[in-house]
């Protein structure tokens, strides 16, 4: 219970509101609106560890539209959705009206009806992930203004082709546990001055986005942590979002800075999270040849960047470079799937010997986006996170009836 009322206390204590608001950049919401969300999440996920029903909503269903395949998100999605008491429908581009010329305003409006929630995930095209989503929000506003819907749903970002606020606030939640306080308190201000490298790492595929490292830089930037960017020459993130990192950097006191060695980027380092993602200058060719349906021109941009790649091979986080990490005992962290040497691949991101010693983490890691999901539902549903939450532990519904 004190456990729960720590919770309940950070959230009053934030000065934020996220009531008819989506998260789709966390760099356009404040610090104090993203700990409203982290400290919502743990409320939620400590109800549900105490067998106490979360459920919010006696009907409305919540629409899951993935243009990418996805595992880890997409159940994580639906999870969240069940959690708080909606039906989950999958939005099938295929089987709707949209390959016959529906516009976006159209099908947003006519997904909306009963929905309380719309999940998207649009990461294959560079430019044009978030464009699509914020399109479809200016659609759900307008639906609302002009009496078409009851209610406007809520919009979440389950990945775009600029960040990836679900996969990063799990990431940065899974944080505030492992370092938690002596008392053995989850805590936000426990990160200040801790060092993570994000670095580029090989792989034998291309083509993956760039959302997630830029979503780490630009949210870990936030929270006052030292945030080590490491990549090979033309490899570089997208320019504006670094730039934004370094502020960031500049206004929590913590830091930013960029290096071509992974060596570098691990000394000292409190967290690493290794992981492969195609130069930006790739995604933008890639991109093109994608709209204009060049499938020679997409294997001939595949075989350049594969020989790329493999002139990198050395990218890989080993036993060896760990050592170089504070102790030699830095959390390996990885939004999965992760490309192991020797287990999924020949050769890859990870060492299996460091995939395996840090496995059962990176699989709590995961385990933290259903419930950011649900916080970020909620939030955007409810007027008054705190008086919800307090209800739910009141009402004292349980989840399993034993």
């Amino acid at each position: 219970m004190k456990e729960f009322e720590h919770y309940i206390s950070n959230i009053k204590n934030t000065d934020a509101s996220l009531f008819q608001k989506d998260i789709l950049l966390t760099w356009e919401r404040s610090v104090e609106e993203l700990k409203a969300v982290l400290n919502i999440a743990d409320a939620l996920k400590y109800l549900h560890s105490n067998n106490i029903s979360t459920r919010l909503f006696e009907s409305g269903i919540a629409v899951s539209l993935f243009r990418d395949n996805s595992t880890r998100t997409r159940f994580s999605f639906a999870s969240a959705s069940n959690l708080l008491g909606l039906s989950v429908q999958d939005l099938d581009e295929g089987k709707s009206q949209i390959a016959h010329g529906e516009t976006v305003r159209e099908t947003a409006n006519m997904i909306s009806f009963l929905s309380e929630v719309i999940g998207i995930r649009d990461d294959m095209y560079l430019g044009a992930g978030n464009a699509f989503m914020s399109e479809v929000g200016e659609a759900l506003d307008l639906g609302k203004e002009e009496g078409v819907l009851n209610q406007r749903p809520a919009l979440v970002n389950l990945q775009s082709d600029m960040d990836h606020p679900t996969q990063t606030m799990a990431d940065f939640l899974h944080l505030t546990h492992h370092f938690s306080s002596s008392d053995g308190r989850s805590g936000i201000d426990n990160l200040r001055g801790k060092k993570i490298a994000m670095t580029w790492a090989y792989s034998p595929s291309y083509g993956k986005p760039l959302s997630v490292p830029q979503g780490v830089i630009a949210l870990m930037t936030r929270f006052g942590m030292e945030v080590s960017l490491a990549y090979p020459e033309g490899y570089e993130l997208i320019p504006e979002i670094m730039e934004t990192a370094g502020t960031f950097a500049e206004e929590s006191g913590g830091s930013f800075n960029v290096c071509n060695s992974m060596d570098e980027a691990f000394q000292n380092a409190d967290i690493v999270y290794p992981k492969s993602w195609a130069p930006y200058k790739v995604m933008e060719q890639r991109t093109k040849l994608l709209r204009k349906q060049d499938t020679q021109g997409l294997k001939e941009l595949e075989k350049r960047c594969l020989e790329q790649n493999a002139e990198h091979k050395d990218w890989e986080c080993t036993e060896q470079n760990m050592k170089l990490t504070k102790d030699g005992e830095a959390l390996y962290m990885h939004c999965l799937p992760a490309d192991i040497s020797s287990i999924s691949c020949d050769q890859g991101e990870v060492s299996a010997g460091v995939f395996e010693k840090y496995r059962t983490d990176t699989y709590v890691e995961a385990g933290y986006k259903p419930f950011i999901i649900a916080a970020m539902i909620l939030a955007n549903r409810f007027e008054n996170p705190v008086e919800t939450l307090e209800y739910l532990m009141r009402r004292n519904d349980k989840r399993i009836h034993i």
